[in-house]
């Protein structure tokens, strides 16, 4: 009988492949079978053993390569298999990349396995942008939450509760808001129907980490406008708070100290 195999759900980060941690690059390195997602930076897998095999998993909106079922049924046969086996998602695995699922997928067959954090994507494209989710004075907390928990469609959304906005609204200083690009315009319905102001400044980072990164600042009231009027697309993160507005003050203070150098 085939001694069970090992099962690394590795973190990936937030898009720049010079973020991923050298504790994941090791384990990308030893395993015999990997088994990626979309926004996993293809640098990544050059780490990877040439005999090993690569299984892409990736799911976009409306098309996934394998289901979640899938991917599980997936990772337990090839550790039953004797396999050396890594999971490698973006950000982090246990922040909105159903890590915890494939956890206990692997705990109920009785196949050892570890969880190597990534940086997820709200600490990395918001430090990207020169926004600090905590601010002395400004913000003392945030909050992750789902833009398509409740939406009514899509996997992600599936048998779940949905988002307490009005709980979010006035107890989280930061909220940065996953998945949610789709739903811009209810999102902000949601939050100035429960009190939020119009006026608190938003950022909209698509992207981030990246080469490609791009961040736009507006306010709640006209987020939806703006995404619109840049064309913003997926992946995309929403940073909903005052400590949006840090971002200006350090660029206007990097402005006025090139005026001072020159």
């Amino acid at each position: 009988m085939t001694r069970p195999g090992f099962v690394s759900l590795v973190g990936a980060g937030p898009g720049d492949p010079e973020l991923i941690t050298v504790k994941a690059v090791k384990a990308i390195s030893a395993a015999e079978v990997i088994l990626y997602d979309r926004l996993v930076a293809e640098e990544l897998l050059s780490y990877a053993d040439p005999r090993a095999e690569l299984i892409y998993c990736g799911k976009t909106p409306g098309h996934h390569a394998m289901t979640q079922e899938m991917i599980q049924r997936r990772l337990v046969e090839c550790a039953l298999e004797g396999k050396r086996v890594v999971r490698l998602k973006g950000g982090d695995p246990f922040v909105f990349g159903r890590g915890g699922e494939e956890a206990l997928a692997l705990a109920a067959r009785g196949i050892a396995y570890e969880v190597i954090p990534g940086i997820t994507s709200a600490i990395g494209a918001a430090a990207a942008s020169g926004i600090p989710l905590t601010q002395r004075g400004v913000a003392a907390s945030f909050a992750c939450v789902t833009g398509s928990r409740g939406a009514g469609h899509g996997e992600e959304a599936a048998g779940g509760p949905p988002v307490r906005w009005d709980l979010l609204a006035h107890s989280v200083d930061t909220l940065v808001i996953y998945m949610g690009v789709g739903q811009l315009k209810e999102i902000r319905g949601e939050l100035l129907r429960h009190g939020k102001a119009g006026s608190t400044p938003v950022a909209l980072i698509e992207g981030g980490t990246t080469r490609r990164q791009r961040t736009f600042t507006g306010t709640l009231a006209e987020m939806h406008k703006l995404a619109a009027a840049v064309q913003l697309s997926n992946p995309a993160l929403i940073v909903v708070g005052e400590a949006v507005a840090v971002r200006e003050q350090l660029h206007q203070l990097e402005v006025q100290a090139a005026e001072m150098i020159g």
